[in-house]
């Protein structure tokens, strides 16, 4: 199985050939935060550091086109909407509410958390658990409403 890494540099090569600028420019993009990682921590990032860096560019990407929604600003809204497709086309698959909702009432249930003092002990373990997979703003609403 190919790393996350492989599978950008291959997807730049196909998007070099086929003459695709805007899939080049987001997948240069994402290559270069991971670069910058590896200068930074001295270190190869895994595919699980790969996650983190596209869940956070993706994250960048939703809250600058709400930035620009209030602007009305539609040509830079359809730029970062285009990037934050390519970005998503990297991650796993996004769990759906309902399956978020399970996963935190079972580790409310798990840790035995009663009050939103241990709201804290309950993020890390669901951080662990859906990286990647879930939006931790959405994790951390549903918590907050479940101890509310």
């Amino acid at each position: 199985m190919k790393t996350l890494n492989e599978s950008l540099l291959e997807d730049m090569k196909v998007a070099m050939k086929q003459k695709d600028k805007n899939r080049l420019e987001s997948i240069r993009l994402i290559r270069s935060s991971i670069k910058q990682y590896e200068v930074d921590k001295r270190l190869p990032a895994t595919d699980e550091v790969i996650t983190d860096i596209l869940t956070k560019m993706a994250k960048q990407r939703k809250e600058s086109i709400a930035q620009f929604q209030k602007a009305s600003r539609e040509d830079l809204i359809e730029i970062e909407q285009s990037q934050l497709s390519i970005i998503e086309s990297y991650l796993p698959e996004q769990l759906s509410d309902d399956e978020i909702a399970e996963h935190v009432k079972r580790v409310v249930e798990e840790l035995q958390i009663n009050s939103i003092r241990d709201m804290g002990k309950a993020m890390a373990s669901l951080k662990t658990a859906l990286a990647g997979k879930a939006d931790m703003s959405k994790v951390s609403q549903l918590l907050k409403s479940m101890l509310a």
